[in-house]
């Protein structure tokens, strides 16, 4: 078993942040997308990783040598973003027609690695959703298995999207598959869809699973990355670090503060995760991803997004400010 993560995209949907930061990298609950996803697979047993890095790979890798560094791990560069499907066929070589589980690098879900892992053959995480023209989509019959997928269908057949969990068996049919989408350039917009490949291997006979997962978040976006900050602050607790200053201040849980922070006549929480460094002084804070060595100074902020090395002074807004920025609201 091998898992690949994708996380070679530009991220454009969570900028500014990702201008200076891959999405993988983004803070959530007191950690990152990536390691959530790799200890969460590491500790249901999966050993070997397979990386497709590109937009800024090498603080991808720089990062996992700092924080995983004895992760059994190889990197494929994907210099030229064309589609999932592309990033998964650039891993041939690597996985050499051993079974896969793919998790996408920027989707957080909670599911059990090793009831997965034990269901027979191969299987595609699912979960209904209400509007599901956004996702690839996966048609079921009565005993759950699935008998079609459709890229972002704008007249689904079905409601049960495909939540970027992909564990294959076939892994030669996979590539095949690929291989002819890519000479043949079948594409869905402009990009080539993992999905494609997918219904591909159905058309030649392969069985695939439905397997439906808990909460399930894609955090490409500001709002979904707060509501998945929020989830986990309060599946993990939170945690204060014992290496911080805090005078006068109240703190309503679950929240997550760095070492090194600084919180003085302020009030924190809930579901507030703060990066190493920062200050907050005056300031009232809820429901909000803050940054490292950022400065918030007599400020009220809530359901905000804000990057490292920002300085704030001012009132009540709701913000979304990349790394390295100032703001004088007052």
């Amino acid at each position: 078993m091998k898992a690949i993560i994708p996380v070679a995209g530009a991220g454009t949907k969570l900028r500014p942040h990702t201008y200076t930061q891959p999405k993988a990298l983004i803070p959530l609950a007191g950690r990152t997308i990536l390691s959530i996803i790799i200890d969460q697979l590491r500790d249901g047993g999966v050993q070997e990783f397979i990386l497709v890095v590109g937009y800024m790979g090498e603080k991808i890798q720089d990062y996992v040598q700092l924080h995983h560094p004895d992760l059994n791990v190889r990197y494929v560069h994907q210099t030229d973003r064309q589609g999932l499907g592309h990033a998964i066929h650039l891993t041939r070589d690597l996985v050499d027609n051993d079974e896969v589980l793919i998790m996408l690098g920027d989707t957080i879900c909670e599911f059990d690695v090793g009831q997965l892992l034990a269901v027979d053959g191969s299987v595609l995480g699912v979960k209904k959703v209400d509007d599901p023209r956004n996702f690839g989509v996966a048609e079921l019959d009565e005993e759950g298995r699935i008998t079609r997928v459709v890229e972002k269908p704008q007249i689904p057949k079905s409601n049960m999207a495909l939540v970027g969990l992909y564990r294959i068996r076939e892994t030669e049919l996979l590539f095949r598959c690929l291989d002819a989408n890519l000479q043949a350039g079948v594409m869905t917009n402009d990009e080539y869809s993992l999905t494609d490949a997918l219904e591909c291997m159905i058309g030649q006979g392969a069985r695939f699973t439905s397997f439906r997962v808990g909460n399930w978040f894609d955090c490409g976006r500001k709002e979904s990355l707060l509501a998945s900050n929020a989830i986990l602050l309060k599946k993990f607790g939170g945690g204060i670090s014992e290496v911080h200053c805090m005078e006068n201040s109240i703190i309503i849980p679950p929240v997550s503060i760095a070492p090194g922070c600084t919180v003085r006549n302020s009030i924190i929480g809930p579901h507030v995760a703060v990066g190493e460094g920062s200050q907050i002084l005056s300031s009232i804070v809820r429901d909000s991803i803050i940054g490292s060595f950022s400065k918030l100074y007599d400020v009220v902020l809530h359901d905000s997004l804000i990057g490292s090395d920002t300085s704030i002074k001012g009132e009540t807004r709701t913000l979304n400010i990349g790394d390295n920025t100032e703001i004088d609201l007052g």
